[in-house]
């Protein structure tokens, strides 16, 4: 096939285009980063937010993945989450308008999205057809709404295209582990191994996580699974608590204490690392229940094999 990846120099992009590219297909990353190499993929410019040159690529193209969206890794401040908002509904705009004016749209077009459209949640599991969609519960920082409002936007974007041909596939996805510099699991492995792998705020909050591997074979599972449309959630079968995700990635990591934090020091720790709370407050309890109805079988389904897979390979890259 031929898969045109919006957004693709990011570290799910990278992964993704490395993947596709080595089992055969051709793959085109639309990046704002002129003349950025990624592995696996040939670049071609735009500006992140409308159409230009790189639409042409579209036309004839099997598949699109936009990715494209300034990280939520960063202080939530006014300036940043109006950011945020802008960069991913302006890209699916872009991507929607590049498509309806394709000759030959793509048969199917993958749409990042998140998992924390969902509720906060500790006592129920959100899954695509009972999940709550949410962020203003009782004890819930108001601010967290504006997460939950940029992913709602984010989707409208997608399901308002005029593409009628393309098949659409809104992907909430949930923290996504993968070894290697700037991603989630690189900064868990980190406070891990600095003995701060403890529980914060209690540890009752509820961590959604999916596997590298099988955040990769998720999305060639879509790339064929002509029948599935709209949302889909991109998660393991097992999310647990903080405090015990934690505990287990200390096991795999040979490290036995993990210091607490509360949530001041939570605060305080974001704020150093000028980083947000509601990434590790937020109880994102997602389940994949469209995957598994359509016959998904996970890899890595459990936690504990996921945390001493990535912390094998954190080490073996570390070392070469």
């Amino acid at each position: 096939m031929k898969i045109v990846i919006p957004g693709g120099t990011g570290h799910l992009g990278l992964l993704l285009a490395g993947v596709l590219g080595h089992a055969g297909h051709e793959v085109v990353v639309v990046s704002r980063r002129a003349g950025t190499r990624v592995p696996g993929a040939r670049t071609v410019p735009w500006d992140g937010r409308s159409t230009g040159d790189w639409a042409a690529e579209v036309d004839g193209a099997d598949a699109v993945i936009n990715l494209a969206g300034r990280s939520v890794n960063c202080r939530y401040t006014e300036s940043n989450l109006r950011e945020m908002m802008a960069s991913r509904v302006d890209s699916a705009t872009a991507v929607g308008t590049a498509i309806a004016a394709a000759a030959r749209p793509p048969r199917v077009w993958l749409q990042m999205s998140t998992a924390t459209i969902y509720a906060h949640s500790h006592d129920r599991a959100n899954d695509e057809a009972t999940g709550v969609i949410g962020g203003t519960e009782d004890g819930v920082p108001a601010y967290w709404a504006f997460s939950v409002d940029i992913a709602r936007q984010w989707e409208r974007a997608l399901s308002e295209a005029q593409a009628p041909d393309t098949r659409r596939v809104a992907l909430r996805t949930s923290i996504v582990m993968a070894p290697g510099r700037g991603g989630a699991f690189d900064q868990l492995w980190r406070m891990t191994r600095w003995g701060l792998g403890g529980p914060v705020a209690g540890g009752r909050q509820y961590m959604s996580w999916i596997h590298d591997r099988d955040f990769v074979r998720a999305v060639e599972f879509l790339l064929a699974h002509d029948e599935l449309a709209g949302p889909v959630n991109l998660a393991s079968p097992g999310p647990l608590p903080y405090r015990a995700f934690m505990a287990d990635l200390r096991d795999a990591a040979g490290v036995r204490v993990g210091l607490p934090a509360t949530r001041w020091m939570a605060e305080l720790g974001a704020f150093v690392l000028r980083g947000d709370t509601e990434l590790l407050l937020k109880s994102r309890r997602v389940v994949p229940g469209r995957l598994l109805s359509a016959g998904f079988v996970f890899d890595v389904p459990g936690w504990p094999e996921a945390a001493r897979d990535l912390v094998a390979r954190a080490r073996a890259g570390e070392g070469s």
